[in-house]
C-alpha cells in the first residue's frame, strides 16, 4: 500500500476547507437543545486514550444512559461489566474523553469531548440506583465541546433499518473459541442471556 497522508496540510489539500456550519455548531456547554437530545439517549460510545492506546466502550442504559449535574457536567455510570475496567484506567491516566450519543430513529449523533475524572463517592453512584444496586463508579465529563456529527454516516449505513443482518455471525463464545479450541462456545452462548439479566446491574 503506497500514497501515505503524512501532513496536515495534505489533508487540507485533499478535502478543502470545511463548511461555516461545521465550525459554528460547535458549542461548550450543553445547551437546553442538547439537553433534550442527550436525555433521550439510552446508549453512547465512551472514547478514551491511555499509554497503552484508544479504547472504545458501549455504554447503554434503561433510561438516559448519562445525569447531566449541569450544563458543564455530565456523569456516566460505569454499570457492571467484565471488570476489564479499560476505560476507567484510561481516565485515571489520561483524562482526555469523548462520548457519541446515538437515539434509535434518528440519524444525528451527538459528540461530547471533555476530560473525565472518576468517583466512587456514594453520594454520586447512589444517584444512579436500580434495582437496590448501584455503580461502583461513575465517570465526571467536563464539558468542552458539544456538537451534532454529520447524519450521512447513519443514513448510508441504515442503521435504524430494523432489519437483522446477524444470520451467520460468529457468536460471542465462537470468538472465544476461536483463541481456546477446548472452550465450550455453545454452553456460554446458552447461558449469556440469563446470567447477563441476573447481573446487569
Amino acid at each position: 500500500m503506497t500514497g501515505w497522508i503524512t501532513d496536515t496540510a495534505e489533508i487540507d489539500a485533499l478535502y478543502g476547507p470545511p463548511k461555516q456550519a461545521a465550525l459554528d455548531k460547535v458549542v461548550d456547554r450543553v445547551t437546553p437543545e442538547y439537553r433534550r437530545w442527550i436525555e433521550a439517549a439510552r446508549f453512547c460510545i465512551l472514547s478514551t486514550v491511555g499509554p497503552e492506546g484508544t479504547d472504545a466502550s458501549p455504554r447503554g442504559d434503561d433510561g438516559p444512559v448519562v445525569q447531566l449535574a449541569d450544563p458543564h457536567t455530565l456523569l456516566l455510570p460505569d454499570w457492571r461489566g467484565n471488570n476489564r475496567a479499560d476505560s476507567l484506567r484510561n481516565i485515571v491516566r489520561d483524562g482526555r474523553a469523548s462520548l457519541l450519543f446515538m437515539v434509535p430513529g434518528s440519524d444525528n449523533v451527538v459528540r461530547v469531548n471533555g476530560t473525565g475524572r472518576l468517583t466512587a463517592d456514594i453520594a454520586v453512584t447512589g444517584r444512579f440506583e436500580q434495582a437496590g444496586q448501584h455503580p461502583r463508579s461513575v465517570i465526571v465529563l467536563a464539558v468542552a465541546e458539544v456538537y451534532f456529527q454529520c447524519a450521512k454516516a447513519l443514513m448510508r449505513s441504515r442503521l435504524w433499518s430494523g432489519d437483522d443482518e446477524s444470520a451467520g455471525l460468529p457468536t460471542a463464545g465462537e470468538l472465544i473459541r476461536a483463541r481456546d479450541a477446548a472452550f465450550d462456545a455453545e454452553a456460554y452462548d446458552a447461558a449469556y442471556p440469563a446470567d447477563a439479566r441476573e447481573r446487569m446491574w
